[in-house]
């Protein structure tokens, strides 16, 4: 039976390669092997990891050593252990250089291509999911970012480690971000824990305008976004390096600028938010703004009516730890950034919360300053403890 279905997904999706790995019942794992393939035989790239480079200055040994750093550094793959590598038809060479140099580490390893997502916080589809459920490790270079999915939280729960990688181009892959010493931000990310320490109240300015407060639960800082995830149940956003906290829901209230990244985009004007009881209740800007209201209108109008405010929930604050990571238009890198701090809007049941609204985006503000009760943790960008 496994032998059958790998030949099958070998054949019909061309591009994924299929080692065997450990199937659940069928009714916790999936349930035909041909929806798997309807799915992945969707959208392809292209066959060949010397086709298709985005820049003639990218070589293909440049993709396998930074692939080499995630399946062999930041995942710590053994042999034996049952590896998905889940990407898209924008992100084909570097599912394959992964695919390449995990297989050095595993003979368990399967490659597979899922159609481009719309959005970030979107679910992938059913049987891709599946699939995740049934992994020791699940590594995600995609268009859109998965992080924030129920596939990747049932994915946690079953026990797999998680590498998400949303926004990634070729050219991020091997440079920047990517290239930071991942053992010395997981130090610094460590020796925050003493300045976060019963802190409760978060006040964050800039020169732009931002002029925001809000509560948090000073427990519930995540310091582990490192880079390095070697045991289960834990997930990194790679390139990894930032601090991160839910702000307790209904407490924030104020005005964020974000000048630097909205999604994937380098904004030529700020945005500005204006932020009642947790909840954005105007925004402003050029198009941007525009499309900004138009997206989450979309993601408000799939839900009940009485959620649909829910969608614009401050759901997550951070700030930057990556000394390497540049300000790109690429918020993947960007708000790992060292002084940059970022805001995200929607989806916050990742983090505890209670807005399942299935959208997630955030936005960078370039050189914040940032209070932890009375305690100044940046000025204007710069760390100043």
């Amino acid at each position: 039976m496994f032998k059958k279905a790998q030949i099958e997904v070998k054949v019909f999706t061309r591009f994924c390669m299929a080692s065997p790995f450990r199937r659940k019942k069928a009714k916790e794992g999936v349930e035909d092997d041909k929806e798997i393939i309807e799915v992945v035989d969707e959208e392809q790239p292209e066959d060949n990891l010397e086709n298709g480079l985005d820049n003639g200055e990218i070589q293909i040994e440049d993709l396998l050593e930074s692939a080499k750093q995630v399946t062999h550094t930041c995942m710590d793959i053994r042999r034996g252990e049952n590896v998905l590598i889940v990407c898209d038809p924008t992100t084909g060479e570097i599912g394959q250089a992964l695919h390449q140099t995990a297989t050095q580490r595993s003979e368990r390893v399967l490659l597979i291509v899922m159609p481009k997502g719309r959005h970030h916080g979107e679910e992938p589809p059913a049987p891709v999911a599946n699939l995740m459920r049934q992994q020791q490790i699940v590594i995600a270079p995609t268009r859109y970012s998965l992080t924030h999915t129920r596939a990747i939280r049932s994915a946690l729960k079953e026990g797999a480690r998680v590498a998400t990688m949303p926004g990634l181009t070729n050219e991020m892959f091997i440079r920047g971000g990517m290239t930071a010493d991942f053992d010395d931000i997981k130090k610094n990310l460590s020796n925050l824990t003493s300045v976060l320490r019963r802190k409760k109240l978060i006040h964050v300015k800039d020169s732009n305008g931002t002029d925001v407060e809000f509560e948090i639960s000073w427990k519930e800082w995540k310091l582990d976004d490192n880079g390095i995830c070697n045991r289960p149940r834990m997930i990194t956003n790679l390139p990894a390096g930032k601090a991160f906290v839910m702000p307790k829901e209904g407490t924030m209230n104020g005005t964020i600028v974000i000048d630097g990244t909205w999604e994937s985009t380098l904004l030529e004007e700020p945005l500005e938010l204006t932020i009642e009881n947790g909840i954005v209740i105007d925004i402003k800007g050029d198009s941007t703004a525009a499309h900004i209201r138009q997206q989450f209108g979309e993601a408000a109008s799939r839900l009940r009516s009485r959620d649909r405010e829910a969608v614009w929930t401050v759901a997550e604050f951070g700030f930057g730890m990556n000394p390497n990571a540049r300000l790109t238009g690429h918020v993947l890198e960007d708000e790992k950034r060292q002084g940059t701090c970022y805001f995200s809007i929607g989806d916050n049941t990742s983090l505890g919360g209670t807005a399942a609204v299935g959208i997630h985006i955030p936005g960078v503000i370039t050189k914040p300053s940032v209070w932890l009760d009375d305690s100044q943790l940046l000025d204007d960008g710069k760390f100043i403890q």
